[in-house]
């Protein structure tokens, strides 16, 4: 069940069927975008540190996350930066291309 309080960082989303399991990508990468202290609070209650960094590894270098907060969620979960680097490179190589 997502909290009352959660509901309105996912906005594009019909909360009602989320499942905090199958949607756990998209619930995460919200929230560490868009979400406030207590979101953040309830989010590390929620899912575990490595669940979360991998999240932000696989898709918060895809355009998913701004650049405030990619940059912000990388040094707090200690992501090395080469390899966020080399996603980032990868993503705008394709969207320069038109490939993305």
């Amino acid at each position: 069940m997502i909290p009352q309080y959660i509901r309105k960082f996912l906005w594009s989303c019909d909360w009602k069927k989320m499942d905090l399991s199958k949607n756990k990508e998209r619930i995460i990468l919200n929230i560490l975008n868009i979400g406030d202290i207590k979101a953040a609070k309830w989010l590390f209650k929620t899912y575990s540190k490595p669940v979360i960094k991998k999240v932000l590894i696989d898709h918060g270098a895809h355009g998913e996350l701004n650049d405030k907060s990619l940059n912000y969620w990388t040094f707090i979960l200690d992501v090395d930066q080469t390899k966020l680097s080399k996603l980032l490179d990868f993503y705008f190589r394709c969207r320069s291309n038109q490939i993305i």
